[in-house]
């Protein structure tokens, strides 16, 4: 994608919603963390389902430490891969309470020794928590860089350097949300409504769709 094209992408985007919010719920830093820990290979509709009733009781790492393993599995055992993400989440809570006063790190370095949490994770928790200019890359944005030819790669983290490299400083902060809303409503995996795409006029994909 051309300079040009990749200004009138984001500018497109930006001008359709200046304030793009992401769509799990959370109350603070901390549930933010637990919940995108939670979202991994699940969609955010039913994580917020699961924690609506576990954030009002649990705010903090030393309140999920006291629900305990067990408790935390009640909570959120509709959510994929339910065992193993109690088990982070309950480890991670310990860590956050012995080496951190109980904050969330806003350090990258720090947030990956987390239990549950990779690169994908502390870029979602920075960006969204700390107001960092970082651009998860996770199935969606995938997809979007590759079609469109907007930062196209064959790894994640190929896609994100390129994102880095293409995307102007100003729009950094929400490119993150503006990628992911485009991939989950509108260039959807097995069928892109192109025909209703705000950026259809300077997006590269060959198979574009119509009604």
């Amino acid at each position: 994608m051309k300079k040009t094209d990749i200004e009138t992408f984001y500018q497109t985007l930006s001008d359709n919603n200046p304030e793009p919010r992401g769509e799990l719920d959370w109350v603070n830093t901390y549930t933010l963390l637990v919940a995108v820990v939670l979202s991994a290979q699940a969609t955010d509709v039913g994580v917020n389902k699961a924690t609506g009733p576990l954030f009002k009781k649990v705010k903090t790492p030393a309140a999920m430490l006291k629900l305990g393993e067990e408790g935390l599995r009640g909570y959120i055992k509709s959510i994929g891969l339910f065992n193993t993400k109690a088990k982070n989440v309950i480890k991670l809570s310990q860590m956050l309470v012995d080496g951190y006063d109980g904050q969330v790190p806003e350090d990258r370095a720090e947030l990956e020794k987390l239990p549950g949490v990779g690169r994908k994770t502390a870029s979602v928790v920075m960006n969204i928590a700390f107001g960092a200019p970082t651009i998860a890359v996770d199935t969606h944005i995938f997809r979007i860089s590759n079609r469109t030819g907007l930062a196209p790669g064959k790894t994640p983290l190929a896609v994100e350097a390129k994102l880095e490299k293409v995307t102007p400083a100003r729009w950094k902060l929400h490119a993150h949300h503006w990628l992911i809303l485009l991939g989950r409503y509108v260039c959807k995996a097995r069928k892109p409504e192109c025909y209703r795409c705000l950026v259809h006029d300077v997006c590269a994909f060959k198979g574009k769709t119509t009604l």
